[in-house]
Parts: C-alpha cells; sequence; structure tokens
C-alpha cells in the first residue's frame, strides 16, 4: 500500500439499515483511493468489516434521531494497517468482550454472527465507551497488504 496523503476518512450515517448499507460504499471508494484496490482480498474484507460493524451500530446501538459515526485511519508499522472505528450513542448495549466472544451453536438462529466474522477478519478488535458523550466505538484493525 502506498502512503497516501489524507489517509484518515470520517462520516456520519443515519442509525438505519439504509445508512448501514450506505456506509460501506464510501468506505470502499476511500480504501480504493488509498491504494487498496476493489477486488482484492484486503479491500473486500475491511469493506466487509466496515459493512458488519455498521449493522451492529444500527441493531443495537440506535438512539431514536441519533447518527453512527464511521471513521477509517491508516495506521501500524510502514502503515499497513487499516482501523475501522464505529460509534454510536447507546451506552447499555455493549458486545462482548473478544475474549468472550463465543462462535454460535450450528442450532442458534442466524443473529450473532457479525461479531464472529469481524474477529475472523481482523487481526485485532475491541470496544471502549465513548469519551466525549454516551455510546460506544467499536473498532477492527485489518491488514491492507494481501496476506501471504
Amino acid at each position: 500500500m502506498t502512503n497516501k496523503p489524507g489517509s484518515d476518512f470520517e462520516m456520519r450515517f443515519t442509525s438505519t439499515p439504509r445508512g448501514a448499507r450506505l456506509a460501506r460504499r464510501p468506505a470502499a471508494h476511500r480504501l480504493d483511493a488509498w491504494g487498496i484496490p476493489y477486488g482484492g482480498g484486503p479491500h473486500e474484507a475491511i469493506a466487509l468489516v466496515v459493512g458488519e460493524l455498521s449493522a451492529n451500530a444500527v441493531r443495537h446501538g440506535h438512539v431514536s434521531g441519533r447518527d453512527f459515526h464511521l471513521r477509517l485511519y491508516v495506521t501500524g508499522p510502514a502503515r499497513t494497517v487499516v482501523r475501522i472505528e464505529v460509534t454510536d450513542t447507546r451506552a447499555e448495549r455493549t458486545p462482548p468482550r473478544p475474549e468472550a466472544l463465543r462462535a454460535p451453536a450450528p442450532e442458534d438462529d442466524t443473529a450473532g454472527r457479525g461479531l464472529v466474522l469481524v474477529a475472523g477478519l481482523a487481526s485485532r478488535w475491541g470496544w471502549h465507551a465513548r469519551s466525549d458523550g454516551p455510546g460506544k466505538t467499536v473498532w477492527a484493525e485489518c491488514a491492507a497488504t494481501p496476506l501471504v
């Protein structure tokens, strides 16, 4: 990945299913502009994580009249990691900590698989309470270069 200027992207989206779907588009475009091309494994993995975290913010962090916030930025050694942060305003509904995440059993309904997917695609993930208001930020870090 090349070290592009402006390797930081932030945007607010309505806390609706449509907002969650829309969040993935500008994120995917920004990744491509940063040199993480469409169709590549890293691009697809990061875009999927953006989609899952955005959907979770809507499903579990929705507060009527409040948006969720998406931030992407490049970090890590040699700037080869993309950090995804999705912030909502609902403080009482928090995800499990990474060490407490369990894979759903085959007989479980289809809900609850998003963070398992995030854990499989990201090198690290977690969450923390917002410092500037109610709610939480769920974050994930993904490799921006192909894994060998």
